[in-house]
């Protein structure tokens, strides 16, 4: 069938200054560059990954998105006229890849930090230490110490695992990403003191070295689980759901499953992986509480285990359940998280935005008297260091970043994840597009970008009169909001931006 569709994007070459070197025709993963006498665009097949643009030494190439008019129609939109002429060529699922792109209301950006001014002096970072560690992990309820003069802790602690900066790397299984880009994210995890996460791909001999650094992951799917993979890692985390797409399941289709990722994940090459959306042994609490102990038992008690679900309407009480089920940590993924390859219908319309989830889950825990009994982690479009600071505000003990940090590796959000066709080399499996991501360049950039918003959170926390992000953490008097409802404000905890204390 003969598409209808218009091209998306316009590729144009000042062909004055090419130089027909044919950079951008090696460089173009999608086939949106051809070389015909002179370089020619098939402005069909263009993602906007800016790979061609980018390599050009001469700058001679720039994609805008194509101006074809459309007659207006606020119900009728563009997209939703092309969702439609899609699914009349293809009758199916539109897939879709990253996180919602809908224009619902960031929240963070209608929240603004509190500073310090005459009566409690702010801090100078660069004179005085700012404290970013943090520990994630249950706490106990008090604290007894034995000894007169040579006093030592009686109080038996849970297993804690240390944060030199609370920021996280999400969870993106191989398969999915490259190797190239877990690998980066393992070695920037070691060196700036943080966590990376396996995903549910299961864990790559590559990456023995870093496993003390390495959050493993087990999914509906259970790949790559053994008692082994669960004991080399930090902490382990239990799959519910995911931001993205809460409620469903996984699908790596076989074609990337190749020897590598066959081995890595347990299942015969060229065989496509699926992930159900429940847990088979999971239908209640009680049964989340089993999978937590066995876990528990397998690593001799000395890995904290996580739970993530998706940030739903319901998600205060459902993480309620999952720490008094034994869980040391709670990781809630918002509507606006990232994914490989998604229904574009659930990204776009399940999930709620994570400030809400967050606020409403640290208020149920502190109400019900059990907040120190888990470490609530964040994720769901953490953009800025800004978003860090103002999550810890709302009660978070530290955020996770993902599509930020393969920002930070080379991503242009081209949404095309799902295609295997990654230009940058981080969501493909193809050999000659994997090796375009270097990863100790990679691990440099992960690297800087942390090292960048640590220094901005040192900033604020001066501002604020503080020196540790522990004394930030659910500090909500220091957060005003600017543009909210009432209601909104309630939810999250924060007056209006003009009132005082």
């Amino acid at each position: 069938m003969e598409s209808q569709l218009p091209a998306e994007f316009i590729v144009n070459i000042d062909h004055e200054r090419c130089r027909k070197c044919k950079r951008c025709v090696m460089n173009c993963s999608f086939s949106a560059i051809e070389f015909k006498d002179k370089v020619t665009a098939n402005n069909r097949q263009c993602v906007a990954c800016h790979r061609c643009a980018t390599f050009c030494p001469e700058n001679a190439i720039t994609i805008i998105h194509n101006p074809l008019d459309y007659k207006d129609g606020y119900n009728w939109s563009p997209e939703i006229r092309k969702n439609i002429l899609k699914q009349a060529e293809s009758g199916g699922i539109i897939l879709t890849g990253m996180g919602n792109p809908k224009p619902y209301p960031i929240y963070w950006d209608h929240m603004l930090i509190d500073a310090c001014q005459v009566t409690n002096p702010s801090i100078d970072p660069l004179r005085e230490p700012m404290e970013l560690r943090t520990y994630l992990g249950a706490k106990p309820e008090y604290l007894e110490f034995e000894g007169n003069n040579d006093v030592s802790l009686k109080t038996e602690l849970a297993p804690q695992v240390k944060l030199d900066i609370p920021i996280v790397f999400a969870a993106m299984s191989y398969g999915a990403i490259s190797l190239n880009a877990h690998k980066a994210l393992a070695i920037a995890a070691k060196r700036m003191g943080t966590l990376m996460n396996t995903g549910e791909g299961g864990l790559h001999e590559d990456l023995a070295g870093y496993t003390d650094r390495i959050i493993v992951q087990v999914a509906s799917g259970r790949f790559g689980v053994t008692s082994k993979y669960l004991n080399s890692s930090a902490l382990v985390e239990i799959k519910i759901g995911q931001g993205a797409k809460p409620g469903i399941g996984g699908h790596l289709p076989g074609e990337k499953v190749g020897e590598d990722i066959s081995k890595t994940r347990m299942i015969p090459v060229g065989t496509d992986a699926l992930s159900p959306a429940p847990h088979h042994d999971i239908y209640s609490i009680e049964d989340l509480s089993q999978l937590i102990y066995a876990i528990k038992e397998t690593t001799d008690y000395k890995k904290p285990v996580s739970v993530k679900i998706a940030a739903v309407h319901n998600v205060a009480a459902i993480a309620s359940g999952i720490v008094r089920a034994g869980a040391d940590i709670v990781m809630i993924d918002g509507f606006r998280g990232g994914t490989g390859a998604a229904p574009m219908i659930i990204r776009d319309h399940v999930g709620i935005p994570i400030e809400l989830a967050l606020a409403a889950v640290d208020d149920r825990l502190r109400q019900e008297g059990i907040r120190n009994r888990a470490s609530i982690l964040v994720g769901g479009s953490i953009r800025q260091s800004a978003d860090v600071v103002k999550a810890i505000a709302l009660g978070a003990d530290a955020c996770v970043i993902g599509t930020a940090s393969l920002i930070a590796m080379g991503c242009r959000v081209c949404q095309k994840c799902y295609t295997g066709n990654c230009a940058w080399g981080i969501a493909t499996q193809k050999p000659e597009l994997v090796r375009r991501l270097n990863p100790e360049v990679g691990a440099d950039r992960l690297c800087n970008l942390l090292t960048a918003w640590g220094h901005e959170i040192q900033e604020v926390l001066g501002s604020l009169g503080i020196n540790a992000i522990e004394s930030l953490r659910g500090s909500r008097e220091r957060l005003r909001g600017v543009g909210l409802s009432q209601e909104t404000l309630d939810i999250l905890g924060i007056k209006h931006a003009g009132i005082g204390q």
